[in-house]
């Protein structure tokens, strides 16, 4: 895969680029937990029909609380996928429990995490001890999801990381298993590209969805960004020229850009689509969406606009 930046220029008026941008947001998942699922007013009034929302489990919450969240979700005909965090299950008869009751409830994905627990509740201190023990070939899930870093992990150096996201390619390759890949989230597209581009060969042909924030504070995205060892995107962002703006508010608009510039210069790319952390509140995120699903005329006037700044 080649990596093209700036050897070639994106016309602002460009149609293609404008399309992009827009089927980008159009299709773009979002992350919402149990609480905000059931207790959001006119839910499938914010989202799409079919939306894509990542159901997490809580480690204080309960299994049952991410269950109630999915059913609710097919009940409003969106696509639950629900975070599987296997250092929490106290054995291996609990996560086959778990995965009776997606399956039962016609939920047929699922994103296989560790979690962010430092301690290990039973036998799964990893996603790869799931793969090894055989629990997932006892389903039909329709597809599987597992995190990527572009940021890099606090518990794992990168060769450790990519290692791991070899080795699930090739447990997907070997039980036809349909995998998918889905990144932490990051504020600077150079970080996405070129960690796409230090994949290499390793996940062939494996669709990557880049997590980003949604629009909310800065002060607010510092502290998650803390929190989830992705601080040294964040320093970046803040060093850069123009950061005073940022300190009011954050949107994902010109990221979204730079990945559509990218996908259009190298259109090999595993890039395929794009994941929403909704930092600032379900209903701001789902309003960003909505906005930015409009015309292509609109969203070619967008790309003027941010190419003259």
């Amino acid at each position: 895969m080649k990596l093209v930046r700036e050897e070639q220029t994106i016309n602002p008026g460009d149609e293609e680029a404008a399309a992009r941008f827009q089927a980008l947001v159009r299709s773009a998942s979002i992350e919402a937990t149990p609480r905000q699922i059931l207790t959001t007013e006119h839910l499938a009034d914010l989202l799409p029909a079919g939306t894509c929302v990542y159901v997490p489990f809580l480690p204080k919450g309960q299994f049952s609380d991410t269950l109630e969240a999915c059913r609710y979700l097919l009940a409003l005909g969106m696509q639950p996928i629900p975070h599987v965090p296997v250092r929490m299950a106290e054995s291996s008869g609990q996560l086959r429990d778990w995965l009776s009751q997606m399956d039962e409830n016609r939920i047929d994905r699922l994103l296989l995490i560790a979690g962010d627990s430092d301690a290990v509740a039973g036998p799964f201190p990893d996603t790869l001890a799931v793969l090894e023990s055989g629990l997932l070939a006892q389903f039909h899930f329709h597809g599987i999801g597992v995190a990527a870093h572009p940021d890099g992990h606090p518990m794992a150096d990168r060769a450790t990381l990519s290692q791991a996201l070899s080795i699930k390619r090739e447990y997907a390759r070997t039980t036809s298993t349909r995998l998918w890949v889905v990144t932490q989230f990051t504020f600077d597209a150079d970080v996405v590209i070129d960690w796409l581009q230090s994949l290499g060969n390793i996940l062939e042909e494996v669709p990557v969805y880049i997590g980003m924030a949604g629009p909310t504070r800065v002060k607010t995205l510092i502290a998650y960004a803390a929190q989830c060892g992705v601080g040294a995107s964040a320093r970046l962002m803040l060093r850069r020229p123009g950061s005073a703006k940022l300190l009011r508010a954050w949107t994902p608009d010109g990221m979204v850009r730079a990945l559509v510039q990218y996908c259009l210069n190298n259109p090999d790319t595993l890039l395929r689509g794009i994941h929403l952390f909704p930092f600032g509140g379900l209903r701001q995120s789902a309003q960003w969406i909505k906005e930015h699903s409009g015309s292509i005329e609109d969203q070619r006037g967008q790309f003027h606009e941010s190419s003259a700044q």
